[in-house]
């Protein structure tokens, strides 16, 4: 197991105990000379705020520290996955039911090479997704097996 996954397995336990956050990722940044592991945490509910990040980052630190996996210096940052996170499973798209979405498509559906709309209904199969196009509201259905990416969008 590499070292990533071994994190990622350390801060899931150590963020279960606190019961307030779930894990979305910890990846490595290079920023300068300086290597900075990014935790990026999300409340059960999909938000986040300043208070709990605060409260994972000191439970995530705890947890580094006495594990002592790292052998370089280092900066922790927790942080928000981002208003326009991927949604990289079925359990997170299924979340993101009603929610404004952005999909780009393996092979172009219907002339698109992309749709932003809301996420109606999630099958086996599909995702009806409702978008407007001009002044008129449509619906189109994807095959998730269309879809090179899915993530959350903000609508402007």
């Amino acid at each position: 197991m590499d070292q990533i996954n071994r994190l990622k397995e350390k801060i899931s336990q150590s963020l279960k105990v606190e019961d307030i956050v779930v894990l979305y990722d910890v990846k490595w940044v290079q920023d300068g000379s300086m290597k900075v592991l990014q935790v990026s945490v999300l409340k059960h509910d999909g938000t986040i705020d300043i208070d709990t990040c605060a409260g994972a980052s000191a439970a995530i630190s705890e947890v580094l520290d006495v594990e002592d996996m790292i052998s370089f210096e280092y900066y922790l940052e927790v942080c928000s996955p981002g208003a326009e996170r991927e949604l990289r499973s079925e359990e997170e798209i299924q979340a993101a039911l009603g929610e404004y979405i952005y999909i780009k498509f393996i092979n172009p559906k219907d002339g698109m090479d992309e749709i932003k709309g809301y996420l109606k209904e999630v099958k086996a199969e599909t995702l009806l997704i409702e978008y407007m196009d001009k002044a008129s509201k449509r619906k189109k259905e994807v095959e998730k097996d269309n879809i090179q990416m899915i993530r959350l969008s903000v609508k402007i």
